[in-house]
């Protein structure tokens, strides 16, 4: 019989309808990222079961009992930044995570633009002692240092000074936050004695020093029960270890 063969016209429309098929797909899967239904960080962090949240004002109103109650372990509360600015919602998110079962801690975002000093007096002045996590820093770029960042030497007269007023009043040294940019920037191979809180939210944590990490940031699109804010969405943590060894950074 004579084999008869497709016409280029059929090959062209059939090359069509598989793009067509997999740009919808594609599409699909875009859509599922962005609303955070699925999240690469959450796959490769579910071997860790030591888990919790940080929160700021974004996350406005919060029913700490109920979301205490969804599977969680700690809760890092935004309290400061810089010299003066305290976050809107620290106090009623510090008493209400306190009257939880949750380990919690407070954490501080740094300004390169004042001194280490007059931060760790304003941090000093608004979260108060007795919390169940040490106080956090976040080690971050910020403004027009995204496009400029400030040379290690000027960070690290703002951070040394923080780092030392603060474990000197709580008890315990500071965890440092960070993102890889700035860790890689700032604290590869320097400042082993903070345990190291890490920002990967697409692949699997790792610091360039091959550092452990203590706490990492696996994603920033996961949705919980019990907030009402202009952000739906709320950051979440793994601990690398048991909730025991976690509590026992306090101190």
């Amino acid at each position: 019989m004579q084999e008869h063969t497709a016409s280029p016209r059929r090959r062209t429309a059939r090359l069509i309808v598989v793009l067509a098929g997999v740009l919808a797909m594609l599409g699909v899967l875009a859509v599922l990222l962005a609303s955070g239904v699925i999240w690469p960080g959450r796959i490769f962090a579910a071997g860790y079961s030591v888990r919790g949240v940080d929160i700021s004002s974004y996350q406005g109103d919060v029913d700490w009992d109920v979301l205490a109650s969804q599977d969680i372990d700690f809760a890092y509360i935004k309290a400061t930044e810089g010299s003066s600015s305290v976050d809107s919602q620290f106090l009623r998110n510090w008493e209400g995570a306190m009257n939880t079962e949750l380990l919690v801690g407070a954490y501080h975002f740094v300004s390169f633009d004042s001194s280490g000093e007059t931060q760790a007096a304003h941090v000093i002045d608004t979260v108060p002692l007795g919390a169940t996590l040490p106080i956090a820093l976040d080690l971050e770029y910020y403004g027009d240092y995204f496009q400029h960042p400030p040379p290690r030497a000027q960070v690290d007269a703002v951070l040394v000074p923080l780092l030392e007023k603060l474990e000197e009043h709580y008890g315990a040294p500071p965890v440092i936050y960070a993102t890889p940019e700035a860790y890689d920037r700032y604290l590869s191979g320097r400042y082993a004695e903070y345990p190291i809180w890490i920002r990967s939210i697409v692949l699997p944590a790792h610091l360039e020093d091959d550092r452990e990490w203590t706490l990492w940031q696996y994603s920033n699109r996961d949705r919980l029960e019990g907030y009402d804010g202009v952000e739906h969405y709320i950051d979440m943590n793994a601990f690398n270890g048991t909730r025991e060894e976690l509590a026992a950074l306090a101190g």
